[in-house]
């Protein structure tokens, strides 16, 4: 297993803190390395303000790079400025704080926020006797935040630094996951095959809304049966407005209820009518169906990216090793959806 990270400095952050806030000091009692975080480093802390913005005792999350990550991930900066975003159109988030770039604070760019309570831990969540009355509400809920999500849409000043949305299509993405899987030492012929019959099956274009790309279970806060957050933006993009829905219900999210397909928590029903309700827009399941496999063919790809980092990059971490088998699972999902026997041939 990979060693512990070094917490933050306290005396820098302090300082920072204090000139972002207006506050004339600021003291910090405790880091705490939250769990979960595989691609980037989340520290709780508690923080006395002396005055400013956030006078009092205030409870906060600082979110940072890990010592190696994916090439898809958004830079803090950046991912704050999609969170501010999000926050601003009345998505549940953590509220977005202040953010730095400056290596000379912490050593590498950061940015703060509020903790919100709860777990978002997936395999919690699916298997939470006591969540069973709750959870098609929260599946509903899910999907009306999804709905919201998606009112931010191109152009935006604020987000130069995404691609554009004819970069985000799924052409752009097929050819990515080929090139990566032709530069792979190791052969992937399930992965070969899923990605040629998403190229033959892209669905008519419509127009790009903001995804966040990694919408699903543990991505979200529950408090009790309270949603109280959705977390971990480093993947958001323009792209197409179902691209969301497949990642949510795509079976490597369900956790301990595979038999649920939104997310391991219910059936569609109660996610699809949430998100339609809100959106004003019908779900049309074969075009879900070929964002469900284009999630599949992405998810795997992101897991060997991930075991790469131990086995090619070097990082002393198990966790990411064994990410490297959920590329295997995934391929059998691929066949599965894709199974001549199955709905999905006609596709």
């Amino acid at each position: 297993m990979a060693a512990t990270p070094s917490p933050p400095s306290d005396a820098a952050l302090a300082r920072f803190l204090a000139e972002a806030s207006g506050a004339g000091a600021v003291e910090i009692n405790r880091f705490e390395l939250l769990a979960g975080g595989a691609i980037q480093q989340n520290w709780g802390f508690e923080a006395e303000f002396a005055g400013g913005s956030l006078a009092g005792r205030q409870q906060l999350v600082l979110r940072t790079d890990a010592d190696t990550g994916v090439p898809s991930s958004l830079g803090r900066a950046e991912e704050f400025a999609v969170l501010k975003a999000a926050h601003a159109a009345g998505v549940i988030v953590p509220e977005p704080l202040f953010v730095c770039s400056d290596p000379a604070v912490i050593g590498k760019p950061f940015f703060v926020m509020r903790r919100l309570p709860g777990t978002a831990q997936g395999r919690v969540i699916t298997a939470d006797p006591s969540l069973e009355p709750a959870l098609p509400e929260i599946a509903a809920r899910l999907g009306q935040e999804l709905a919201r999500l998606q009112t931010i849409r191109p152009p935006r000043a604020d987000f130069g630094f995404l691609p554009s949305p004819d970069d985000t299509e799924p052409e752009a993405q097929i050819a990515g996951f080929r090139a990566y899987l032709d530069r792979h030492p190791q052969p992937r012929p399930v992965l070969e095959w899923a990605i040629r019959w998403v190229e033959t099956h892209i669905p008519a274009p419509l127009p790009p809304v903001l995804c966040h790309r990694d919408f699903r279970t543990g991505n979200y806060m529950l408090d009790g049966s309270e949603l109280t957050g959705i977390l971990d933006w480093e993947f958001a993009g323009w792209g197409d407005s179902r691209e969301d829905i497949g990642w949510f219900c795509s079976k490597g999210w369900r956790f301990a209820r595979l038999d649920r397909e939104a997310g391991g928590i219910a059936d569609r029903a109660p996610f699809y009518q949430g998100y339609e309700s809100e959106s004003a827009r019908p779900v049309d399941p074969r075009r879900v169906l070929f964002w469900e496999v284009l999630a599949s063919a992405r998810w795997a790809v992101i897991a060997l990216q991930q075991s790469d980092r131990y086995m090619i990059g070097g990082e002393r971490n198990l966790d990411l090793a064994l990410t490297g088998r959920r590329a295997t699972e995934c391929e059998l999902e691929i066949l599965m959806l894709l199974d001549s026997g199955g709905v999905a041939s006609s596709a």
